[in-house]
C-alpha cells in the first residue's frame, strides 16, 4: 500500500469511529411559550446501557448559564414523556438544586420501581409539559442550548457515578426565540404609523 493510501485508509478510520462516538439527541427543550417547559422525545438511541430509580431521573447538565439560588417549583400540565420500555405514571416533576449546579433533572416518570436505557435502542417516547412561574422561567431563557444527559442523576455530584446516554437540545434556541418576538414587535410598531 502506498502512502497516500494508508492516509486515506487512516482518514477514513478516524472519520468512522469519530461518527460512533458522537451522542445522540434524546429529548428537545422547548421553551416557546411563556412559563412553560415542554420535554420531547426524538427517535434518538441511547449511548449506554443503565438500570436505575426514576426517582433519581435524568440530569441536563449545564441547563442553566449561572448557578441556582432558588428551587424550581413547576407544575405538570399534561404529557406522557416516558424511558421506552417504561410505563408512564402521570407524576413526572422537574427539579433544579438551589446551590451551586447549573443543571435540570427530570424524575418520576415510570410506574416501575427501575428503569432501563438500553444501549443502541430507543431512550424516549412522548412529551410533558410542565409550568414554572416567571422569575424560574427567565432563569431558563438564559441558558445552554445543547449538553449532555444522564442517568441516573438528580444533580452534579451524581456525574461521577451516573452514565451519559445522550443530548439535549432548546427548541427555539432562546435567543431566537427573543428575536423573533422583537421583530413581530417592531412590525407591528411600523404599521401603526
Amino acid at each position: 500500500m502506498s502512502v497516500r493510501t494508508l492516509g486515506a485508509v487512516a482518514t477514513a478510520a478516524l472519520f468512522a469511529s469519530g461518527a460512533q462516538a458522537q451522542l445522540d439527541e434524546l429529548l428537545l427543550i422547548d421553551l416557546s411559550v411563556p412559563n412553560q417547559v415542554t420535554l420531547t422525545a426524538t427517535a434518538g438511541l441511547s449511548a449506554a446501557t443503565v438500570s436505575g430509580n426514576d426517582v433519581f431521573g435524568v440530569y441536563f447538565e449545564d441547563f442553566y448559564a449561572a448557578d441556582g439560588s432558588v428551587s424550581l417549583g413547576d407544575t405538570y400540565v399534561s404529557g406522557d414523556l416516558v424511558s421506552a420500555g417504561s410505563t408512564f405514571d402521570g407524576t413526572p416533576e422537574l427539579y433544579r438544586d438551589a446551590t451551586d449546579d447549573r443543571g435540570l433533572n427530570m424524575y418520576s416518570w415510570a410506574t416501575e420501581s427501575e428503569v432501563t436505557f438500553t444501549a443502541g435502542a430507543l431512550a424516549f417516547t412522548g412529551s410533558t409539559t410542565w409550568t414554572v412561574d416567571p422569575a424560574r422561567y427567565a432563569e431558563m431563557l438564559n441558558n445552554n442550548t445543547v449538553g449532555n444527559i444522564y442517568f441516573p442523576a438528580d444533580e452534579v455530584g451524581d456525574l461521577g457515578v451516573a452514565d451519559l446516554i445522550g443530548t439535549y437540545r432548546v427548541v427555539p434556541a432562546p435567543g431566537a426565540a427573543t428575536l423573533l418576538g422583537l421583530s413581530l414587535g417592531l412590525g407591528a410598531v411600523r404599521r401603526r404609523r
